[in-house]
């Protein structure tokens, strides 16, 4: 197989294209079908869910399960890190972690209350995945791009992610739309056909549509792996393996990952630039993936629509407004950046989201929902793209780079974990509307130690 400069077009491509793949599934699983899937699986707005031998409150449930996987990629990506740099091969725990958030995709497919405890394994299993091959992923960007290059590779990463998911989500809203033109049976019996009643005709031929549009559901959690699988061929196809040691792997070196997060900590003592900046996007990070992990819930139980049907429709495009305007908001961040700097850009996005918190306490309609979703689209593919590039910029000079971004995405998943507890507890006991709320504190902080990071490299 041939190999590619750094800096290349064609490598700075194939890595940007596995956001192409993998995005489908913070788009069609994490952000909008599977939350109006989870929905229906409960009769009442408010019906409790018994899980672990605890009850709790459907969000509450999602919340908490989304927490331990955060936890557990946490706690393992550092040993895994490890692992990739001593044996040198981060593109096999890439494809590991590629392949298992796949098949959990296809096995939400049997998600169902009776078997609440499997189901939520496949859940776990997406979103361990997912997460899981970020971190080896991520780490690919010093490798792949030299510094002028980050800020734009970074943003083509997610434009080319959200383009990627906006098809196929357009390709599942048809089918759960209008079922009956991609095969699904909605007829009803010739009893209640030939019966006269128009009022038990269109109510029977409603209830045929809406288990039809479930069915399409669940057959669009197969596509997604399908997706995520296939497409990230090109990027394994095209990446580096890594820069094999020949190592073989011992005791030893499964905790070589938290060695290597021990000394990136001591490092960052005497690198003041990048110890703030990381405090500050560990905390304006921990309230962004909360938002992003259950706005669509929170749309779900918190937003007056008309009907099921209207729901459904208002969810999904919503989530279709939020990804194409994310596409502008990353190229749009990436100029700003050039032009006003990383930080003072992050700055403005994170006062953006301060607001919508507040916006999102007092919404109750559809446009409203509409509204704060095109707000959302704006700032979320910014920080996104923004944050992770400017992480990137601010690193030493050094090859260890599997470590450095180790060190990120532990420090994003635990603020992720401490984020949804809180948000969890908050709706548990009071609302969504005070859980969303109470995350305006977050921005709120993380901009005043934005204020800290100073412009230029500190020694």
């Amino acid at each position: 197989m041939a190999t590619f400069e750094k800096g290349s077009k064609k490598l700075i491509n194939a890595w940007a294209f596995y956001d192409w793949a993998n995005s489908v599934y913070t788009l069609t699983i994490a952000s909008s079908i599977f939350p109006i899937f989870y929905s229906t699986l409960f009769t009442d707005k408010n019906e409790l869910v018994n899980a672990f031998g605890f009850e709790m409150k459907q969000t509450v449930l999602i919340s908490i399960i989304t927490a331990f996987t955060f936890l557990v990629v946490a706690v393992s990506s550092p040993i895994l890190s490890g692992i990739a740099d001593y044996v040198g091969n981060k593109k096999s725990f890439m494809k590991f972690f590629c392949y298992m958030g796949g098949i959990g995709c296809m096995g939400l497919y049997w998600f169902n209350l009776d078997m609440i405890h499997t189901s939520l394994l496949f859940y776990f299993m997406g979103l361990l995945g997912y997460w899981g091959s970020l971190v080896f992923y991520n780490s690919y960007l010093p490798d792949i791009a030299f510094e002028e290059q980050q800020d734009s590779a970074s943003a083509k990463g997610f434009s080319l992610g959200y383009i990627g998911s906006v098809i196929l989500l357009l390709i599942n809203l048809g089918m759960v739309m209008m079922p009956q033109y991609f095969g699904f049976d909605i007829s009803i019996s010739n009893e209640i056909a030939n019966s006269g009643n128009e009022i038990a005709i269109a109510e029977a031929m409603e209830t045929a549509k809406n288990i039809a549009a479930v069915k399409a559901m669940k057959i669009s959690f197969i596509t997604v792996g399908l997706w995520w699988i296939g497409f990230s061929q090109y990027s394994f196809y095209i990446l580096p393996k890594g820069v094999s040691s020949g190592h073989k792997v011992t005791k030893e070196v499964l905790f070589n990952g938290f060695k290597e997060l021990k000394n990136v900590w001591k490092e960052l003592k005497g690198n003041l630039r990048l110890k703030r900046y990381l405090n500050a996007f560990f905390v304006f990070s921990m309230a962004v993936q909360t938002i992003m992990l259950m706005a669509v819930y929170f749309g779900e139980k918190e937003i007056l629509w008309g009907s099921d049907s209207e729901k459904t429709v208002g969810l999904i495009v919503s989530i279709l407004v939020i990804q194409l305007v994310a596409i502008l908001g990353a190229i749009f961040t990436s100029r700003a950046s050039a032009k006003y700097g990383n930080i003072k850009t992050l700055i403005g996005v994170n006062t953006i989201w301060m607001l919508v918190c507040i916006y999102a306490y007092f919404m109750e309609t559809p446009i409203q929902f509409y509204i704060a979703a095109g707000i959302v689209g704006l700032v979320m593919g910014g920080v996104q793209s923004l944050g992770r590039s400017t992480y990137s910029k601010f690193l030493p000079e050094t090859e260890d780079t599997t470590s450095y971004f180790s060190f990120y995405d532990v420090a994003e998943k635990i603020g992720i974990v401490i984020g949804m507890l809180i948000f969890a507890i908050v709706d548990q006991i009071s609302s969504m509307r005070y859980a969303i709320l109470f995350l305006f504190m977050f921005f709120l902080v993380g901009i005043v130690m934005l204020f800290r990071v100073p412009e230029n490299k500190t020694i």
